[in-house]
């Protein structure tokens, strides 16, 4: 934002240096980017931060000067413009088709003006800050948005069909000349300022060449109005067309200001212009704004946030200062409403922080300790710590990816039916505009560029969110997961999923079933279910995929829920005794048919071993001579033990035996030959 320095003296006494205002400024928060003279004027450019858009007009800055520097004798101008010509909504008429996307609009009409150059005084305050000069009635509208911070938009009345304004959405096919003299074709839903017959400005952003003011012109039409911050600025990323206007329509308005501004802009085109202003204004406002809510400051928590002591009457003249009106107060505590422009003020450390920047943050010294209390990480942050801890302790690195993906690092793992991706419309991300709905085809893609620059094995993982459209509602699924790739096989990317579970020491027993459908390689995938219930998929990346990534070697990959994890996961230490008696172990080959996965095998293994059976392990599978065909032969391992005394033989095959005697009994099992 660039101000003039002569500008400013309407508002408010200079009797400083334009460094000791720069300086100063850039203490409160408004850094200076330079200061340039240009013919006799002083250009000082101050950096305003999102959350400060009142200061992107003059009387903001002044009014910020005024507080800074003390009582400064801050004023600003009441324009109150003599109407003497017949009801203005005899003249033209507006209707708001879209009051959520417009909240509020304002029309006054001048007829009889006359189009003319500026006065000197006017240019030269433009010129300061780099804006070209126009006309007289062009250059009011652009003189008091830098003056409150409010744009407006003047119209030729005679050029607008049926002489008058519809505020719409724009249709399919529809375009417009802007005032650049470039033509925009306009997307359906976007916020249009229309006459009867098509737009003539796009809400917020820019107004049409075809009822720009003229020199011809005599009869003015004013536009004052706010609209959604939201709809502005996707309509000016769309069509990649910024302007101050659309600058400051993105951001928080302030909701009082509007109707001041129409006031200024006619009073100053009677001056400049002359012509009639005709009686009242056309005003549609969707709602009067809500009231504006006090709040509550304790003086004691100014020492605890700050180090220091401020003085209750000088924080109380500060905030005054600023706007605020006080409420009540007493000798601890007073209460405060903030001012229609700074809608940033809504917690009692905001009103601590405009103290301490004003009050100056110089006086705060650098060793003053501040009272801190020290919180505990909650159970998501402990979970996901203890992820990261076991995934680096396996030989994982982290990748941090990014959540917009191009089109072909959309697809999840997951073999479930999918949504269309959720979009971001912004110029910046034409082509990275999908929200990821997997974590592993950016690890994918981030391993085939390791490879390509020499890297052949690179294990990573990631932590991170994926976004999962939810039908008839505008917000994704936010579903938090954990997914790694390194160059094994399906055992191999299984173990690592089990050696995580060891450190959580979750609730439930980890089983393996086919996935049906599978996105990775057929018969080397599984969907991974937690005490029944899903965990997430495992499996080797197919061909296609694995050059579809540029993967020169085997990679395997697995997703898992996070939430899953925390929802069962038990951190809580646990002591076992280590045992002292030797175990026993034992293999088998059960010939079974090849529709029935290993993770039921395993379950009736387990169910029927007795209270000897310490752990079950796949260890392979066969297919071949001497097994049935539509039957395969798994081949497990298992171990016993007892924690009183060594285990006999006969106690071992009797476990044995059960087990046999239940697969058979409830699978058709076989032993295989040997």
């Amino acid at each position: 934002m660039i101000v003039s320095w002569n500008w400013l003296t309407d508002y408010v006494r200079l009797d400083m240096t334009a460094d000791e205002l720069a300086d100063r400024l850039a203490l409160t928060g408004l850094n200076h980017e330079g200061t340039a003279e240009v013919g006799g004027d002083l250009a000082i450019d101050l950096e305003v931060t999102s959350n400060r858009p009142d200061c992107l007009g003059h009387l903001g800055i002044a009014r910020e000067i005024a507080a800074v520097f003390g009582a400064r004798g801050y004023r600003e101008p009441s324009p109150n413009p003599p109407r003497s010509g017949p009801p203005a909504a005899e003249a033209t008429g507006v209707t708001v088709d879209e009051p959520g996307l417009c909240p509020r609009f304002t029309a006054r009409v001048v007829t009889g003006a006359k189009v003319g150059p500026s006065p000197w005084w006017m240019r030269k305050r433009l010129e300061t800050l780099g804006v070209r000069c126009i006309n007289n009635i062009v250059d009011v509208t652009n003189y008091v948005m830098f003056e409150c911070g409010q744009p407006l938009h003047a119209y030729d009345l005679d050029a607008l069909a049926g002489r008058r304004l519809v505020v719409r959405k724009a249709t399919s096919g529809e375009t417009l000349v802007a005032i650049n003299g470039k033509t925009y074709e306009l997307a359906p839903g976007m916020l249009v300022i229309a006459d009867a017959d098509r737009p003539v400005g796009l809400a917020g952003v820019m107004g049409g060449l075809d009822t720009e003011i003229a020199d011809a012109t005599t009869d003015i039409l004013i536009e004052a109005a706010r609209f959604d911050a939201l709809s502005v600025r996707r309509t000016s990323r769309s069509l990649g067309l910024m302007s101050p206007s659309s600058y400051r329509f993105e951001r928080p308005m302030d909701p009082e200001r509007t109707y001041w501004a129409s006031r200024r802009c006619a009073d100053l085109i009677l001056e400049l212009a002359g012509g009639t202003l005709h009686e009242g204004v056309i005003d549609l406002a969707a709602e009067p704004p809500p009231e504006r809510p006090a709040v509550m400051l304790r003086f004691s928590q100014i020492a605890r946030v700050l180090g220091i002591e401020i003085p209750r009457v000088r924080v109380e003249a500060i905030l005054e200062s600023l706007g605020l009106e006080r409420v009540w107060h007493d000798d601890h505590a007073a209460s405060f409403r903030p001012p229609s422009w700074r809608s940033d003020l809504g917690r009692e450390i905001d009103l601590i922080e405009e103290a301490a920047r004003v009050y100056g943050y110089e006086h705060i010294p650098e060793d003053r300790p501040v009272p801190l209390a020290a919180s505990s990480l909650g159970r998501r942050e402990r979970i996901e710590r203890a992820v990261r801890e076991a995934l680096t302790g396996l030989g994982l690195d982290e990748a941090v990816g990014f959540s917009l993906v191009p089109d072909e690092l959309i697809a999840p793992l997951d073999p479930m039916p999918v949504e269309a991706p959720i979009r971001a419309e912004h110029p910046d991300f034409r082509k990275n505009s999908a929200l990821r709905q997997s974590l592993v085809p950016s690890l994918l893609a981030a391993r085939g560029y390791n490879e390509a620059h020499g890297v052949p094995d690179a294990r990573l993982f990631e932590v991170a969110h994926v976004y999962l459209p939810r039908p008839g509602r505008p917000l994704p699924d936010e579903s938090p997961r954990v997914a790694f790739v390194t160059g094994t096989d399906f055992p191999g990317i299984k173990g690592i999923v089990e050696a995580l579970l060891d450190r959580l020491h979750p609730a439930g027993q980890l089983d393996a079933r086919p996935a049906s459908p599978s996105p990775m390689a057929d018969g080397r995938s599984a969907e991974l279910l937690l005490g029944g219930l899903h965990l997430g998929y495992a499996g080797e990346i197919d061909a296609d995929a694995s050059k579809r990534f540029g993967l020169r070697g085997r990679c395997a990959a697995a997703e898992l829920s996070l939430d899953a994890l925390i929802d069962r996961a038990d951190l809580a230490p646990s002591y076992r005794p280590v045992p002292i008696y030797p175990s026993v172990t034992r293999d088998l080959s059960l010939v079974i048919d090849r529709a029935i996965p290993w993770s039921e095998l395993a379950e009736a293994v387990r169910g029927s071993g007795g209270p000897t059976l310490e752990s079950v392990e796949f260890l392979d599978t066969f297919e071949g001579a001497g097994v049935p065909e539509g039957r395969h032969s798994l081949h497990f391992g298992m171990s016993f033990r007892r924690s009183d005394r060594t285990l006999t033989g006969e106690e071992v095959e009797a476990s044995i035996r059960r087990i046999v005697d239940a697969c058979r009994a409830r699978f058709d099992a076989s032993l295989r030959a040997s």
